[in-house]
């Protein structure tokens, strides 16, 4: 089997814009192998949302941003990171074209987090298998699947209302995985639907935070389907795991993101420089997980 050389380089002005070395799980991902693909349900619209989200708690000023695209189709829906997708798709690209010899450059931007390679690793399908609600997450070399009952939160609907995007928007809250949420919706676009796992209104979430800002969904963007486009999936090279599973599987990579890699995948060298070309071992990765309880 091939040795693959993995190399990061980082420069002395870091993508959070201190001065110590800070890494992200997105970053210390990589594109496993990838499934093959087939359509699951026929795509009626697309909407556009922009994630702002706080990756280390100790610096809620330090924010993170990334473009997300949620997929509605007439029974389900995909969920995911166009920001990321784009970046696995150059790195494959590039992979191919250097033997399978890679250095990845993490840049500088505003706002915090390396805005060209995207941080958000999961996909998130609703209503696929039927009442379920599987997410496909890669941790470092490592391809997990986890499919769970699809619980909707419980929303108390609020008389307030705003216009985003020209659509008259309700103002609803909810508990939901740990955290204190308000949305906003619409019920001129009547579908149950939201980004990440929100659901349960009687119309699309154009909007949503958790109380603390430290996860905020923002719409900016709406478009119809083509006639032939679908919402296609693909998980055979994803292995099947528990939310419980899953969720020590985080905190065992955010620990010690190396000894990870290292025992995952041991055909694998991972290397980390700064600018002057001196090895880094980063470690103590920020965790700051959507999910705070089950």
């Amino acid at each position: 089997m091939k040795k693959v050389t993995f190399t990061a380089l980082f420069s002395l002005v870091l993508w959070v814009g201190t001065l110590s070395a800070q890494f992200s799980m997105g970053a210390l991902s990589m594109p496993g192998r990838e499934s093959k693909k087939t359509p699951i349900d026929k795509l009626q619209f697309i909407i556009q949302y922009e994630m702002a989200f706080v990756q280390d708690i100790s610096k809620p000023d330090e924010v993170t941003e990334e473009t997300m695209i949620l997929k509605v189709g007439e029974r389900t829906s995909q969920f995911y990171s166009y920001t990321k997708f784009v970046s696995d798709s150059l790195f494959r690209i590039q992979m191919a074209q250097s033997d399978g010899i890679m250095m990845r450059r993490e840049s500088s931007g505003s706002g915090g987090g390396s805005a060209n390679q995207g941080q958000v690793n999961y996909q998130i399908y609703k209503n696929h298998p039927a009442g379920k609600v599987t997410t496909l997450e890669r941790i470092g070399p490592s391809q997990f699947r986890c499919e769970e009952t699809n619980v909707c939160p419980e929303w108390q609907v609020l008389p307030d209302t705003a216009t985003i995007l020209n659509y008259l928007c309700y103002k609803a809250t909810t508990h939901f995985k740990g955290r204190d949420y308000t949305a906003w919706f619409t019920l001129q676009i009547p579908r149950s639907e939201g980004p990440w796992k929100l659901c349960g209104l009687p119309g699309l979430i154009l909007y949503a935070a958790d109380s603390r800002q430290h996860y905020v969904f923002e719409c900016t963007g709406l478009l119809n389907a083509r006639p032939d486009e679908t919402i296609d999936y693909g998980a055979d090279t994803f292995e099947p795991v528990s939310r419980q599973a899953l969720n020590r599987t985080y905190e065992r990579f955010a620990a010690d993101p190396i000894g990870y890699i290292t025992a995952s995948s041991p055909n694998i060298q991972v290397r980390f420089r700064n600018a002057e070309g001196s090895d880094i071992k980063p470690t103590n990765i920020p965790y700051n997980p959507i999910e705070l309880s089950e």
